[in-house]
């Protein structure tokens, strides 16, 4: 039986190198697919935008671990290892996939704890749970609440405004655009189970709702009837 990893096992250099290996697998990813890969000429789909979101749920999965009392170095492991293979197996199976590069990773290139290798795999199986949050470990609770909260707020708010241009859509469209993120915001904030979860939720929230109502004031629509 394992023990419980209190004490900090990943080094700021250990963490680097890990951060590298990610960054190297998601490029690789897409290079070694025919015609740039799965939906690729979506940016969300490149391998730049899918390290730049794991490094997101990282920074929000540590700050909710620290202030919820959770294993702080498993969840932030777990967060950088949760999307490696994202782009490289569908949807469905991207997870367990992940876990089982990370288990290859930290059993091969580094010498932790067996416990503490198997609860960030645990983490990393498990963060496409759709059911409640407080079902699954706080580790995991904190990865898949960072998850939701990278979708929300200013990064989500770019992203479908970046979107318009790819459905040939014109800065008219704004509002509405913007309103989708705010609805995805209302939800995330429902679904997200830890004080400071939620209390990330409520700000951005309050933002993309002042951004809208900008957008609603200054951007005016055309009636083509």
């Amino acid at each position: 039986m394992g023990v419980e990893i209190r004490e900090s096992p990943v080094s700021d250099e250990e963490f680097a190198e890990m951060e590298g290996f990610v960054r190297d697998y998601l490029a690789a990813s897409v290079e070694n697919e025919e015609e740039g890969g799965r939906m690729r000429w979506y940016p969300w789909h490149s391998a730049e935008y899918r390290f730049n979101h794991i490094r997101n749920v990282v920074e929000l999965s540590t700050k909710i671990a620290r202030e919820e009392g959770a294993n702080v170095d498993v969840t932030r492991v777990a967060a950088l290892f949760h999307d490696i293979a994202k782009l490289e197996v569908e949807q469905d199976i991207h997870a367990e996939e992940g876990a089982r590069i990370a288990r290859e990773y930290l059993t091969t290139q580094c010498e932790y704890p067996q416990s503490f290798v198997d609860q960030v795999c645990e983490s990393i199986a498990d963060h496409s749970y759709q059911g409640d949050l407080t079902d699954l470990t706080l580790e995991t609770q904190c990865l898949v609440e960072a998850d939701i909260l990278d979708k929300v707020g200013a990064n989500g708010a770019a992203l479908m405004l970046l979107r318009m241009g790819y459905e040939s859509r014109t800065h008219m469209d704004s509002a509405e655009m913007v309103g989708r993120v705010l609805e995805r915001g209302i939800t995330a904030k429902e679904r997200v189970r830890s004080t400071t979860a939620q209390d990330i939720a409520h700000r951005r929230l309050k933002r993309v709702k002042w951004f809208r109502e900008w957008l609603d004031d200054e951007v005016a629509a055309i009636d083509l009837e």
